[in-house]
């Protein structure tokens, strides 16, 4: 269905309503073999709180942006590779339902549907798109994803030294490699993370020393905080920019 639609009229409007709808802020995504699969509104957790963002998946990409005007304006452009995507679900927590995991080396976050069925679809389509590619490429999946972040709300204190309580004045950081709410003396070290950035990012002292003497695992994720539901949930934030 995927190829018979990639030229098709139809396909190309849609995707042109798309574009217009990001306006010059946004990147071009009309290529030839691209095609527009769903679309719909997801609550993306956020390191604040979860806000409603607006997804369009497509055969090769995950694009989502801040809803301005519904179904007329977006903007903040957000494009993801699907060929570096893994998804894993998150189970059911108090008001926080229907969610799963979209990973990748760059970012991971966590994502909700108004429904159960909804999320299968989702989950469906994207998992279907991702496993396509690696087969037409003959790559294998990624192994390595972005940390994910735990979110403001759930940590008073430094999560490393258990003894810095955050207030205005001592603000929350977050390790760039295990996704740790850490405070300042805890998090002054930085190091390379290449599939993240270009310039050496915040780790905490725990990760540094680990990435230093190479003795930590390659999953970003691998150090979880016993008990926390949110051990798995992300943003794509860093601590000077709280607008998503």
């Amino acid at each position: 269905m995927v190829d018979r639609l990639a030229n098709s009229e139809a396909n190309s409007k849609r995707i042109a309503v798309v574009e217009g709808c990001f306006g010059t802020a946004g990147q071009p995504l009309a290529i030839p073999g691209r095609v527009l699969i769903g679309e719909g509104v997801l609550t993306k957790l956020c390191r604040k709180k979860p806000k409603a963002r607006q997804f369009f998946l497509f055969n090769d990409i995950l694009v989502y942006g801040n809803i301005v005007i519904q179904k007329k304006k977006y903007n903040k452009q957000h494009i993801i590779p699907l060929e570096s995507v893994t998804i894993d679900t998150v189970p059911d927590e108090g008001d926080l339902r229907n969610g799963w995991l979209i990973k990748t080396p760059t970012k991971s976050f966590a994502v909700y549907a108004a429904t159960a069925t909804e999320k299968s679809e989702w989950m469906n389509h994207i998992g279907k798109c991702v496993g396509d590619l690696l087969q037409k490429s003959g790559k294998a999946p990624t192994g390595e994803h972005a940390a994910v972040w735990v979110p403001d709300s759930e940590a008073t204190v430094c999560m490393r030294c258990q003894k810095v309580k955050f207030t205005p004045v001592s603000r929350r950081h977050h390790c760039r490699k295990c996704g740790y709410v850490v405070c300042g003396p805890c998090s002054e070290k930085k190091y390379l993370l290449p599939s993240q950035s270009s310039k050496p990012v915040r780790v905490c002292e725990y990760c540094f020393v680990q990435l230093t003497s190479g003795s930590l695992g390659p999953r970003s994720d691998s150090i979880s905080r016993p008990g926390s539901k949110f051990n798995n949930l992300s943003d794509d934030d860093d601590e000077d920019d709280s607008s998503d």
